[in-house]
C-alpha cells in the first residue's frame, strides 16, 4: 500500500507545481499527456500483473527455475517492447493527441512533454516486471524501497527544474524519465540480492521464443482488459477538454485524488494476488478463502477512511494543489463525485487481484469490455445533457459494473470449486 502511495504522490507534485503558476495551459498539457502515456504503459501493465499471479503459483510450488526464468524472460521482452515504443513514437504520440483533442496551447505543450517521457519508456516496462516479480514472490518491501527513494529523487528535481529552472512541463517529464531509470535501477540490484539459493544462471533459463510467446498469450486478456480500461480514462479526458481548458484542469486535480484512491485500495489487491496465487500454486483451498476474506476487510476498511477523507478535507486539498480560482471553484463544484469513488471502485480492484492471482485474466477482459461499452458509453450518451457531471456519473457507473460483473463470477467460480481448475 505504501509503495503504490508513492505513485499518486508524483501526480500531486507535478499538481500543486504546475497549478500555482500563471496559466491552466501547464496542468492541462500535463494531464494530456500524463493519460496518453497511462494508455501507452499501462497497454503493457501485465509485464507488472501477469508477472504477480504467475511468480506467486512458482512462488507457491517452491519451483526456483521457474522463478528465476520468469524474471529473466519477462525482463527481456520489457526490454524489446520499451525499444520499440521509442522507435515508434512519433506516430503513436500523434495520434493520440489527435484522439484528445486539446486546445492548440495545451496540446503543443503535449507534445513537448510527450517527446521527453517516451525514453522512459524501457525502464518503466522493467519497473512493471520487478515489482510484479517481487510482489508473487512475497517480498513487497523491495518494491516500497525501489518506488520510494526513485520517487523521492522525482519529487525533488520536479520543483528544481520547474520553480528554480522555470521549465514548466517539460522539466516534469525530464524529472520523471531521470527517476524511471532510478527506480528501474535499484529494483535489479533487490531482485538480485533476491534470487532463490542454489538457482544459477544458465541457457535454459533465457528459454526459446515459444516461451516469450507463451508469456504474451497467457496475459493477452490482461492486455485488452488494461487497454479498455485505459481507453475510458482518455475518453474521459477529451470529453472534459472539449469543455475548455478550466474544466480539464478541474479534471487534472480530481483525477490526481482518484490515482490516490485507486493505488491506496491496490496495495491490498497486490496483496490478495500473491496471497491467492500462492493458495492456488499449492493447491490450498483453505490458504484462498483466508486471503479473500482478509483482502476483502482490509479493502472496506480502506475505502471508508478514503471517504472520509476527501469529505472532510477535499475542498482544502483542491486549494493545496491549484491556486488558480478558477479552477478551484470547478473543481469543488464536482468533488462530490469523489467521495463516492471509494465505495464505488473498491471491489474491483479487490477482484482484481483475486483473478490475477487465480490467473482468470480472460474473465478481467470479459467483465471490463461488458462495463466499458454495455455501461459507461449509454451512461456518457445518455447523461451528455449534464456536461461534466455526466462524465464522473459514467465513471461511477462504470465502477459499480465491474464490481457486479466480478462479483458474480467470483460467487460463481467459489461456490462450484472452479478456482483450483485448469484454465
Amino acid at each position: 500500500m505504501l509503495t503504490n502511495l508513492t505513485v499518486p504522490l508524483l501526480g500531486l507534485v507535478d499538481t500543486a507545481v504546475l497549478g500555482h503558476l500563471d496559466s491552466p495551459e501547464y496542468l492541462g498539457a500535463v494531464a494530456v499527456g500524463a493519460n496518453l502515456f497511462s494508455i501507452l504503459y499501462w497497454t503493457f501493465g501485465f509485464m507488472r500483473m501477469g508477472t504477480t499471479g504467475l511468480a506467486a503459483q512458482a512462488w507457491g510450488k517452491r519451483d526456483s527455475f521457474a522463478q528465476v526464468a520468469l524474471l529473466l524472460r519477462s525482463v527481456l521482452l520489457a526490454v524489446g517492447i520499451g525499444l520499440l515504443l521509442i522507435l515508434f513514437h512519433k506516430p503513436l504520440i500523434s495520434l493520440g493527441l489527435s484522439l484528445m483533442n486539446p486546445s492548440p496551447s495545451v496540446s503543443a505543450l503535449a507534445a513537448e512533454y510527450a517527446a521527453i517521457r517516451i525514453w522512459s519508456a524501457p525502464a518503466v516496462l522493467c519497473q512493471y516486471t520487478l515489482v510484479g516479480w517481487l510482489i508473487g514472490t512475497h517480498f513487497p518491501r523491495g518494491p516500497m524501497v525501489m518506488l520510494i527513494i526513485a520517487n523521492g529523487i522525482n519529487i525533488v528535481l520536479d520543483i528544481f527544474f520547474v520553480t528554480v529552472l522555470g521549465w514548466n512541463s517539460r522539466g516534469v517529464a525530464l524529472a520523471t524519465v531521470i527517476a524511471e531509470y532510478g527506480a528501474a535501477a535499484i529494483g535489479f540490484v533487490i531482485v538480485l540480492r533476491r534470487l532463490p539459493d542454489g538457482q544459477k544462471l544458465s541457457r535454459a533459463l533465457i528459454g526459446q521464443l515459444s516461451d516469450y510467446l507463451m508469456i504474451l498469450r497467457v496475459n493477452r486478456y490482461i492486455m485488452v482488459r488494461t487497454i479498455a480500461l485505459l481507453l475510458v480514462l482518455a475518453f474521459f479526458t477529451a470529453q472534459g477538454a472539449r469543455q475548455g481548458d478550466v474544466v480539464l484542469a478541474a479534471n487534472a486535480v480530481l483525477i490526481t485524488f482518484l490515482l490516490v484512491i485507486s493505488n491506496a485500495l491496490d496495495g491490498f489487491a497486490n496483496a490478495a494476488e500473491a496471497l491467492i496465487g500462492e493458495a492456488v500454486g499449492r493447491n490450498s483451498r483453505r490458504g484462498f478463502r483466508l486471503a479473500f476474506r482478509s483482502a476483502l476487510r482490509w479493502s472496506l476498511w480502506g475505502a471508508v477512511a478514503l471517504t472520509l477523507v476527501f469529505v472532510a478535507g477535499g475542498h482544502w486539498l483542491i486549494s493545496l494543489l491549484t491556486g488558480l480560482e478558477e479552477v478551484r471553484t470547478a473543481a469543488w463544484q464536482y468533488l462530490p463525485w469523489l467521495w463516492l469513488l471509494p465505495l464505488a471502485s473498491v471491489w474491483g480492484f479487490l477482484l482484481d487481484g483475486v483473478f490475477i492471482g487465480a490467473t482468470r485474466t480472460k474473465e478481467m477482459q470479459n467483465t471490463m469490455l461488458l462495463s466499458a461499452l454495455g455501461v459507461f458509453l449509454p451512461a456518457w450518451w445518455l447523461t451528455s445533457d449534464w456536461g461534466n457531471h455526466g462524465l464522473w456519473f459514467s465513471l461511477i457507473a462504470l465502477m459499480l459494473a465491474r464490481a457486479g460483473s466480478m462479483g458474480w463470477l467470483c460467487w460463481h467460480y467459489s461456490r462450484n470449486d472452479i478456482w483450483f481448475k485448469a484454465n
